[in-house]
């Protein structure tokens, strides 16, 4: 090989990974990863506290475990990609939104929808594998988030951060039928914890985008109401909080305290909001607490029955 070719060689070489990276990029994009990372865990905590209330071993369980992740992953791919593909229009017009591949043409739309719903379908069939509950259980977080929230509530309405916040409230549920298909009132609280969590944790992002929301036309609730309402909402929603833990006494004193002590922090936060004059560094601060709440209530729920699990 002379030179000139293998200067062209490698070349085509770099040409080849950047479009491999960019495409995955894409798809990492359509299929909002963060999101689904996050639904994931608690989905794993309903899964993990159904092996302990039920006393049943992981060891026992870890094919149910793997179809349920996977077949949750898939479920919710699907809807964001269908949400991506809907919203489209809208999506040129906000920051955070527009080199999504819906707007830059990367992939053709033909192509996005064909994966959205392959994706669904795959995810529900797969969750049917485990119980039927599972699977009626994420086939109504699907159809909340797609065409309750997606396509009719998103842009009318600003109760859609409401009606959103039960699709994200159903993986743990999704879980926990996935080894238990009758109801038991455990799931039913990790239910209203994440119901309650996701309006403070998204009313903030609204806050932070509230310029790009009122441009696209999207009813928010500071976009259409203001800031003042908003951290009242937002404070009330985690007020609601507080008493939940204590429902859930049996997973120890450990677990109740550092609940309670995440909660009274998160209410702290929130009413400091009052005071503070920049709207956007609270709600910068309530947003990343949000985060860190999630993680670390669902992973101490784990690591709290861990011995009785394993074992």
């Amino acid at each position: 090989m002379n030179k000139v070719e293998a200067t062209s060689s490698q070349v085509i070489g770099k040409t080849d990974s950047k479009d491999k990276s960019a495409l995955w990029a894409d798809i990492m994009a359509l299929i909002k990863v963060g999101i689904i990372n996050s639904n994931l865990i608690t989905a794993f905590a309903g899964f993990w506290l159904a092996l302990y209330f039920t006393g049943g071993a992981l060891t026992d369980h870890w094919g149910s475990l793997i179809i349920m992740m996977l077949g949750t992953a898939l479920l919710i791919a699907g809807g964001c990609i269908l949400n991506n593909y809907y919203d489209r229009d809208i999506d040129p017009i906000m920051k955070r939104t527009k080199n999504r591949p819906t707007v830059t043409g990367s992939i053709p739309l033909k192509v996005i929808l064909a994966m959205g719903i392959s994706a669904s379908a795959v995810g529900a069939i797969l969750l049917a594998l485990t119980t039927i509950q599972a699977a009626v259980a994420g086939i109504v977080g699907w159809f909340t988030y797609v065409v309750l929230y997606t396509m009719w509530t998103k842009r009318r309405y600003t109760i859609n951060t409401a009606i959103g916040s039960v699709s994200g409230a159903v993986p743990p549920v999704i879980g926990w039928a996935a080894v238990d298909p009758n109801f038991h009132a455990v799931a039913f609280i990790m239910f209203l914890i994440m119901f309650l969590w996701q309006t403070p944790h998204f009313l903030a992002l609204a806050v932070k985008k509230s310029k790009e929301y009122k441009a696209a036309g999207i009813p928010m609730l500071p976009a259409v109401h203001g800031f003042a309402i908003t951290r009242r909402q937002m404070v009330i929603y985690v007020a609601c909080l507080l008493p939940l833990p204590f429902y859930l006494f049996s997973l120890g004193n450990t677990f109740l305290v550092i609940a309670c002590l995440l909660n009274i922090g998160w209410l702290v936060l929130g009413i400091s909001g009052f005071f503070m004059k920049n709207n956007l560094k609270w709600a910068n601060f309530m947003f990343v607490y949000s985060l860190n709440y999630l993680m670390i209530m669902f992973v101490t729920m784990v690591l709290v029955t861990l011995p009785s699990v394993v074992n």
